[in-house]
């Protein structure tokens, strides 16, 4: 159950980050609240996971899934660079996280 939880908070980092864009600086109502609601639902379900799970290994995974979400939907939606270099080093992040799952005692 602590892996569910952990990856349904790294994919609420991913929303809260894009959150974080579209409210402008926190300047727009509904993009605000819902960015911060979905920071609070992410954290409460990181602490969570950090009941059996390392705290290396958790907030790795949890910090890997928010970047390499943010990273992709930046490229999608706000025309980021996917410029080749860049998309090595999001592999990178990925094998790392699956490096840590595989390794988490």
């Amino acid at each position: 159950m602590a892996w569910l939880f952990l990856v349904i908070a790294g994919l609420l980092e991913i929303v809260w980050a894009i959150g974080m864009k579209y409210s402008d600086g926190f300047t727009k109502f509904w993009p605000t609240v819902g960015t911060l609601a979905a920071m609070v639902v992410s954290f409460g379900l990181l602490g969570a996971a950090m009941r059996t799970l390392p705290v290396g290994t958790a907030y790795g995974v949890w910090v890997g899934i928010g970047t390499v979400g943010t990273v992709l939907l930046g490229i999608g939606l706000f025309n980021e660079s996917a410029d080749p270099i860049r998309m090595l080093f999001v592999g990178l992040i990925i094998a790392g996280i699956i490096g840590l799952k595989m390794t988490a005692a």
